[in-house]
């Protein structure tokens, strides 16, 4: 039986899980020094994206251990849906956005969880690529094995 895992995103949700509580720590305390000089739009936008990005990034992780671990395919393409879709584009849009008046430290560790994001985009893919054309052929195997069954003379 083939282990269809994969070893490096697992290091990368495992250091992720351990980075994230820094990241939204600096990124609070950034907010809160920055927040009386930024217009009100920007305001709303950031405390709006904090929420967002922390509710995701709990259930983002969590789907991708168990995906990863347990070889589920839905958990796993939802962990790669999460990431691609809110998760990614909001650390793009906190890392290249100079209305925000970005500070060297933010810059810093939204470069860090932009590039966790991005490798895991790339090892979800491939971990669910290789897990669903393994699961393929095995539904492909059984139905041949059952119609082979069905075909024999029953003993007796």
């Amino acid at each position: 039986c083939e282990i269809l895992s994969s070893l490096p995103l697992q290091m990368s949700l495992y250091f992720n899980v351990y980075f994230f509580p820094f990241w939204w720590l600096i990124t609070v305390a950034i907010l809160y020094l920055k927040y009386p000089i930024l217009s009100d739009y920007y305001k709303f936008i950031l405390v709006t994206i904090m929420i967002l990005v922390s509710l995701t990034e709990l259930i983002r992780l969590y789907l991708g251990y168990v995906g990863n671990l347990l070889e589920k395919v839905p958990e796993l393409a939802g962990f790669w849906l999460l990431t691609l879709l809110p998760q990614l584009p909001v650390i793009l849009f906190l890392l290249f956005n100079e209305g925000l008046k970005i500070h060297s430290l933010e810059r810093a560790v939204h470069i860090i969880f932009a590039a966790f994001l991005s490798f895991q985009v790339l090892a979800a893919f491939f971990t669910l690529r290789r897990m669903v054309n393994t699961l393929a052929t095995r539904f492909r195997l059984t139905e041949q094995f059952h119609r082979l069954e069905e075909q024999l003379p029953a003993p007796g």
